[in-house]
């Protein structure tokens, strides 16, 4: 990571740190739109993840970031993007019944007839006896389809052998948690 960078921010040189906020502002709003992320949203989102930034360098934890400053940047912000998208879908099935009448577009349906198979079941009940960072590196991982360097970058682990680690130690607890079920429930 670039150390001039780090070093502004924990000094405090606000001169290079307006200047790397401004560098960075447009190409992130321009990078959030692909997410479908109002604008409003986006420029919040690039606020929080600036100000997240900042408080990693003061805290020291970006001294072994092997990142450029951009990456682990928009790193944060995509996390912080992932969570706006999960607010979304919490309010979208509201705000589709209030612009039903007004839709341009053909209506997707799914079918949610088709049970869970067993192992389908199993899975999901154990899961959710995970811990939540468990739950949230799988998700990650598996769900979001990231790589361990994205993950590491975006959790603010130390490198990508960390998270490797951390999903092993995770996925060995949750075939655990489905192999022995009677020691468990």
């Amino acid at each position: 990571m670039e150390q001039h960078f780090v070093d502004a921010l924990k000094n405090d040189d606000t001169k290079l740190i307006k200047v790397i906020y401004g560098d960075y502002r447009n190409e992130f709003i321009f990078f959030s739109k692909k997410y479908n992320i109002a604008e409003a949203d986006s420029l919040d989102i690039y606020q929080e993840a600036f100000l997240a930034i900042r408080k990693h360098a003061i805290s020291g934890k970006l001294q072994d970031v092997n990142s450029s400053f951009k990456t682990y940047l928009f790193g944060i912000g995509k996390h912080l993007i992932y969570n706006k998208l999960k607010e979304y879908s919490s309010k979208q099935s509201y705000d589709l019944i209030l612009h039903k009448a007004d839709a341009d577009y053909e209506e997707i349906t799914i079918d949610t007839s088709e049970k869970l198979t067993k192992e389908q079941e199993l899975l999901r009940h154990y899961f959710k006896q995970l811990g939540k960072s468990c739950q949230q590196m799988l998700t990650l991982s598996f769900y979001r389809g990231l790589t361990n360097d994205e993950i590491a970058t975006l959790e603010g682990y130390e490198n990508e052998g960390v998270v490797r680690s951390q999903k092993s130690r995770c996925l060995k607890t949750l075939k655990n948690l489905i192999k022995n079920p009677l020691n468990n429930d």
